[in-house]
């Protein structure tokens, strides 16, 4: 059978999601724990392959065994072996032909600042902090130009390996709470650093460093140098995975 699991994680001390070389990740110590419970030879498929510091409260994987535990149940037993900052929310048998990357689906992202004259250490592994003034209004007036399907080439780290540059965005909305602020956003997929991008970029601009109107014209440009810097990894998180 193949099991859905979703799966919540606080990527501080991981390299990511993808197994790689320099250093363990989350997709890793999945595929260890999920063998050694039911005897078998796993192997999970991640629906999103997150950052190296990147957090998740809904990333998606999948994976097919041979066991007779019902699906429900594995996740309470893989929590019992998990490390305390991976766990998983839900396990539910789905179609064998589920695959969690390539079924239509709506991501939701979080990215967090704090704002404030001093850092927070209660905040400071899942936030980027900020001490200068931001005018949240002029971050949103810069999103606005984004949301739609465009191509964000400018949006896009350069190592990205991709056929097409083009996205789109459903939404992006932004609250503050307190010295927190967040933006939240939506869309069908998205690019390597993409929302890392849109963020130092909407930052400068909620700065004074740029007018919110040109986002038009990097978008337009095509060219990564045009856009704002990386923001981050701490301060994202991937909120969820809608499949439809």
């Amino acid at each position: 059978m193949r099991v859905k699991l979703i799966v919540a994680y606080d990527g501080t001390n991981y390299h990511g999601w993808q197994v790689q070389d320099n250093g363990i990740t989350i997709e890793e110590v999945l595929n260890k724990e999920l063998s050694d419970l039911l005897k078998e030879d796993i192997k999970v498929i991640g629906a999103s392959r997150t950052d190296a510091g990147v957090h998740a409260m809904g990333n998606v994987a999948v994976f097919d065994t041979e066991t007779r535990i019902p699906a429900e149940k594995i996740s309470f037993a893989l929590n019992q072996r998990l490390p305390e900052d991976i766990r998983i929310r839900e396990s539910i048998k789905v179609a064998d032909d589920f695959h969690p990357r390539f079924c239509d689906s709506i991501k939701t992202y979080e990215y967090k600042i704090w704002n404030d004259k001093f850092p927070n250490p209660m905040v400071r592994l899942y936030s980027k902090f900020v001490y200068y003034n931001i005018d949240v209004e002029k971050m949103r007036e810069a999103a606005s130009y984004l949301i739609g399907k465009h191509d964000f080439k400018s949006f896009c780290s350069a190592k990205a390996q991709v056929e097409s540059t083009v996205r789109e965005i459903i939404d992006i909305s932004f609250s503050r709470e307190g010295n927190m602020i967040t933006m939240r956003i939506k869309g069908y997929g998205f690019l390597y650093n993409m929302v890392r991008i849109i963020m130092g970029t909407l930052l400068e601009c909620g700065t004074g460093q740029r007018k919110p109107e040109s986002v038009k014209d990097i978008l337009l440009a095509l060219d990564r140098s045009r856009a704002g810097n990386t923001a981050e990894a701490c301060g994202l998180t991937l909120a969820g995975i809608e499949y439809f």
